[in-house]
């Protein structure tokens, strides 16, 4: 039995999260419903121009969120990342060792500069539009990975996210190449469409010959594969993961088990804010399929756990709402 079910490498992120409206995007010429990298200049000017005595402030980034939500299930995992030595930073540590995982970062040991942070604007259809900051993040490289760590996991999760940034990439290859030689499974997250639109190279480049589990919606999917339905995305999908998880919103989820395409029914709620579904539904379906569950099982367990969070704010759940859920599913 290894130690860590998952050794999670991402951005380390704050997310700021708040209500805009709809104009709010046009007025201050935004791209809506993708996450924009900017600098710190830009996102700034951003927040003088919102309300944030009306705005959240938590742990966040991709796979961060992920990992996080296999810890509150029941798994045990590392992170990879990077922070500076600011309160933005120790902030997000404290919230990591907080929820049980391991990092590879003290505080005192941190470089200096900016944590990265995201301004997540969330629109009144539910939507998140996320501006991002990096911060010190975009020099996560691959010094950053612990070797031994990724030898005592039963996965890697690699965020798309990374692929955004040079380091970021190389970073991403050598911990898919520690994993591949040590038969450790690969697990990557498209994280969102502006990845693989403008980064679809770098992106192919990463998925190499093929992924264990691939995670992405269907406008991801599609892109990716180069096709107009989700049907088609699949089939081109199987060319390049072993097995995948499509999710759908309000549709469900389609997964590959590497034999079958498994549909798993959505649980209707009203959505109110749509941000960290995708990492939720990720975290769950990870802790579970690591836990002796069928990926039948795991889904189930996913799609409940991502509609929960998508009826409220913010991208993770409390412990007492993640009890709730393996109780109604009668996981122990």
């Amino acid at each position: 039995m290894k130690k860590y079910d998952v050794f999670g490498i991402g951005n380390a992120i704050v997310d700021i999260v708040t209500e805009v409206e709809f104009d709010f995007f046009e007025k201050n010429n935004i791209e809506k419903g993708v996450m924009t990298l900017v600098d710190e200049k830009r996102q700034l000017e951003l927040m003088k121009v919102i309300d944030m005595k009306r705005s959240k402030m938590s742990g966040g980034g991709s796979a961060g969120n992920t990992v996080v939500a296999a810890s509150q299930f029941g798994g045990k995992a590392f992170y990879s990342c990077l922070v500076a030595k600011d309160e933005l930073g120790k902030f997000f540590l404290d919230d990591i060792k907080r929820h049980g995982i391991d990092t590879n970062l003290t505080h005192d040991a941190c470089p200096p500069g900016h944590s990265g942070r995201c301004l997540v604007m969330t629109s009144p259809d539910a939507n998140r539009t996320m501006n991002t900051f990096l911060g010190v993040s975009s020099f996560l490289s691959p010094e950053h990975i612990s070797e031994s760590a990724i030898i005592s996991s039963e996965y890697i999760y690699l965020e798309g996210y990374l692929v955004a940034s040079p380091k970021g990439l190389e970073a991403m290859k050598e911990a898919k190449r520690i994993a591949e030689k040590n038969k450790v499974s690969v697990a990557l997250t498209f994280s969102d469409p502006s990845m693989v639109k403008y980064f679809s190279a770098q992106m192919t480049e990463i998925v190499g010959a093929s992924v264990d589990l691939l995670f992405c919606n269907e406008e991801e999917a599609m892109i990716f594969t180069g096709t107009n339905s989700v049907t088609e995305a699949r089939t081109r999908l199987r060319e390049v993961a072993r097995r995948f998880v499509i999710t759908q919103g309000e549709n469900g989820a389609t997964i590959f088990d590497g034999d079958t395409f498994i549909s798993i029914e959505p649980y209707k709620v009203k959505a109110v804010d749509t941000n960290g579904a995708g990492d939720m539904f990720a975290g769950a379906f990870m802790y579970a399929i690591t836990h002796g569950h069928s990926y039948a099982e795991a889904g189930k367990l996913a799609s409940l756990a991502s509609s929960k969070v998508v009826a409220q704010w913010g991208p993770r759940l409390e412990t007492a709402q993640v009890k709730n859920i393996l109780a109604d599913l009668g996981h122990h």
